[in-house]
């Protein structure tokens, strides 16, 4: 169980850099948008958004907040990516990094780790990725369920144009997951 409290310094699995990429069923593909690292925490009415660094970004992001807030979880920490799009759609890190459209900025939602009170980082990947799609499915348009692709793939081929992104990360779907290690992923 973790403590009531939100995290401060809590820790994501990152993505490491790597030639050779794993293959098998085991595997999915996520995307790493073009964005601020967020960790979003609620804990009944009050809720927190933290950068990867452990700085408060819970007044920058106002649509991730209500979002959060509005989810009928009890309690709950979402790993994700805070994004910006431009006209076309597309993730800008500029948009976000000069604070050009923080109102309109929302959470991109890979990973749950706690749900009312349970620590779910000992549970698969699948099942927590699973679990996070039901909460979030109505929470639009300040929350969105990352996408992936399960299986194996071309570690050269380019993601689907719709998703307007640069990076890929792949991570083992059935074992739980190290939180503060680094997952494999590619640039």
């Amino acid at each position: 169980m973790l403590q009531r409290s939100l995290p401060t310094g809590f820790a994501p699995c990152l993505p490491t850099k790597t030639d050779e990429l794993p293959s098998g069923s085991q595997w999915l593909h996520e995307i790493k948008h073009d964005g601020f690292r967020v960790i979003a925490g609620k804990n009944g009415p009050r809720v927190r958004l933290y950068s990867r660094p452990g700085n408060d970004l819970t007044h920058r992001f106002p649509l991730i907040v209500e979002t959060l807030a509005r989810l009928r979880s009890r309690s709950c920490i979402i790993d994700g990516e805070a994004v910006a799009c431009d006209d076309n759609g597309v993730a800008s890190f500029d948009l976000i990094r000069h604070h050009r459209a923080n109102e309109s900025v929302f959470l991109y939602a890979f990973d749950l780790i706690e749900l009312n009170g349970d620590d779910l980082r000992r549970d698969p990947l699948e099942v927590r990725k699973a679990t996070l799609a039901s909460i979030v499915a109505k929470a639009s348009p300040g929350i969105r369920f990352n996408e992936h692709i399960e299986g194996d793939g071309p570690p050269s081929s380019p993601m689907p144009a719709r998703w307007g992104s640069k990076v890929s990360w792949r991570n083992e779907r059935i074992r739980p997951s190290v939180w503060g290690a680094r997952a494999t992923g590619s640039r």
